[in-house]
């Protein structure tokens, strides 16, 4: 959907605190709008979207525990060597199947 927003402009911002049981998310990120969504139908109780502003972005409250954040350790060299060679094994073992 063309907003006339750069992507700069096209922010996700993350509201909670510690008081309110509900964190409200104000989103344009496609990948997340369509996890969000149908968890939103699936569990009206602690999600609902609450604004479509027919620009792109949509905003969602959530229950406080629905939503966490992960963060992950950088990958060392050789953990990224060892990640390439499997991805690249894996490819070889589907397209020797395929043929």
């Amino acid at each position: 959907m063309k907003t006339g927003l750069t992507k700069q402009q096209k922010v996700t911002d993350i509201y909670f605190d510690e008081k309110s049981p509900i964190i409200c998310v104000y989103i344009y990120n496609t990948d997340l709008k369509n996890r969000l969504t149908p968890y939103a139908g699936m569990y009206p109780e602690q999600c609902k979207l609450t604004d479509d502003d027919e620009q792109g972005s949509l905003t969602f409250e959530i229950e406080k525990g629905r939503l966490s954040f992960r963060l992950t350790s950088p990958y060392s060299d050789e953990r990224l060597r060892v990640a390439s060679e499997a991805a690249k094994n894996r490819i070889n073992v589907v397209n020797r199947k395929i043929q």
